[in-house]
């Protein structure tokens, strides 16, 4: 479908976007996906100057083609993959340039796109984690999509409801992925295990298993400090900050001890669920046995920058043995650790014959209210996040497509990579809500206290749950 856009009349102007993100409220500095207000006005000087980051395809653009400018946070090597696709839409496409520009951040801070709408700068296309779509609707930040509702049938399901918001479609999905437990069989070898007790054949392992084998490859220095650790099934996160190493999310652990977030029926988030706590609970436990601050000073020691990037990961580094991620990672360690003996199977359950957890996320591309050129940028997001753009980025990163019919084209997928789509199968994802990257940010400050135990799990989530459900209540389901 390639019609001609039209504007909505949901679109909201500036001005209405920027007063509601700026009363959408702040969560702690401390959360590496900290959502705050707008910046100050050097900020936004600053984003409309370009200071963001100069664009990375374009270059050999044809004179007088209509510029649309795409944002990503996405850096090497899912980036390079995309960066490729863009240059091959611009050569099929030659009246339209796409400038793609890599925007550091997180997935819920949209600081420096509201900073750049401000300045007069915004892009037209901007690469979303899809979770957080319907919050960004409600907040006017993101454009309806009429002519996408054509589209529905051909994206898995889940993925599709996390991009609607009172009905409408805000975004088009992307990618998506599963989660599992990746362990390095030398480092287990080292430590005197047999890494075939981890053999994905066997089921999954239980929690108490997983640890026994990690604490025999943790080693301490003189001082005490770790120099390597066998895992850290939470966080902190890269920098030391508060959040996940990886894929050690709140969302992990509360769906492997079968917690429920959200209750979208009566429109209340449900942190305070058992499950939930118990997930917590854990990883309470865990930081307590081995001393918070070791923890701490280990991943930001091996994790020093706060973006993460994938070839400081401490698992890609040798430094930690096993750690919760997802299948991108079998790209990236081709890429990062090429001599690396590693495996991968389920997620770790609480005891014995319990059925794994595992989560699937992913992005998607969304309109700029106001844009420029609405028709080029949605004749881009069509090729980005249909089957053509989806194929590539599969084959060549190893993340999941949301395309349907992709799921069953098996030059996609190497022996490895096919196993996640069984993972696939069984994913959970996390409830599609307008308040889904406050909610996010609340669930990431109550899991950094407790991992510092500095607060007991049900009154960290407590503390999650009255600071959001309000949120909700206005916004609605």
């Amino acid at each position: 479908m390639t019609g001609s856009f039209k504007r909505s009349p949901f679109v909201m102007s500036v001005a209405t976007v920027l007063v509601l993100a700026a009363c959408s409220g702040t969560p702690s500095a401390a959360s590496p996906a900290a959502s705050g207000s707008a910046p100050p006005a050097a900020s936004e000087s600053a984003a409309a100057s370009g200071a963001e980051g100069s664009a990375v395809t374009g270059a050999t653009c044809q004179a007088g083609a209509t510029e649309v400018k795409f944002w990503t946070e996405h850096t090497p090597p899912a980036s390079d993959t995309m960066a490729k696709m863009v240059e091959s839409f611009n050569q099929a496409n030659p009246d339209i340039c796409v400038k793609m520009t890599i925007v550091p951040g997180t997935e819920t801070n949209i600081a420096k796109l509201l900073a750049s709408i401000r300045g007069g700068a915004a892009p037209d296309v901007y690469l979303a984690d899809r979770f957080t779509v319907p919050q960004r609707a409600s907040e006017g930040v993101l454009a309806e999509l009429p002519e996408a509702g054509a589209l529905k049938d051909q994206y898995l399901d889940f993925a599709w409801n996390e991009t609607q918001f009172q009905g409408k479609t805000f975004a088009l999905p992307f990618d998506t992925d599963a989660r599992a437990l990746f362990y390095n069989k030398d480092m287990i070898k080292a430590a005197g295990e047999d890494p075939a007790k981890l053999d994905i054949a066997n089921g999954p392992a239980t929690i108490a298993d997983v640890l026994a084998i990690a604490d025999k490859i943790t080693k301490q220095d003189a001082s005490g400090n770790y120099e390597t650790m066998g895992w850290i099934p939470g966080g902190p996160g890269a920098g030391g900050q508060p959040g996940a190493i990886d894929q050690g999310w709140h969302y992990t652990w509360g769906f492997t001890y079968g917690g429920k977030f959200a209750d979208t029926a009566a429109c209340t988030v449900t942190p305070t669920d058992p499950g939930v706590v118990a997930g917590f609970q854990f990883l309470y436990d865990f930081a307590k046995q081995r001393d918070p601050e070791k923890i701490t000073r280990f991943v930001s020691t091996n994790m020093p920058d706060a973006t993460n990037p994938a070839q400081q990961n401490a698992f890609t580094t040798g430094k930690l043995g096993m750690v919760v991620t997802g299948d991108w990672r079998i790209d990236e360690m081709a890429k990062y650790s090429p001599d690396t003996d590693y495996g991968f199977t389920y997620i770790p359950v609480p005891k014995a014959g319990d059925k794994s957890a595992t989560w699937a996320g992913g992005w998607s591309v969304a309109l700029i209210p106001n844009s420029k050129a609405p028709e080029q940028a949605w004749k881009f997001m069509q090729y980005f996040a249909g089957p053509e753009g989806q194929k590539v980025y599969t084959k060549e990163t190893k993340h999941l497509p949301t395309w349907k019919a992709l799921l069953t084209d098996a030059s996609l997928y190497d022996e490895r990579h096919k196993t996640f789509l069984d993972f696939l199968n069984v994913a959970t994802n996390r409830p599609p809500l307008a308040v889904g990257a406050t909610y996010w940010d609340a669930l990431t400050d109550a899991q950094g206290s407790v991992e510092l135990n500095s607060k007991e799990p049900m009154a960290a989530l407590q503390e999650a749950q009255d600071a959001v459900q309000p949120r909700l209540a206005e916004v609605g389901c």
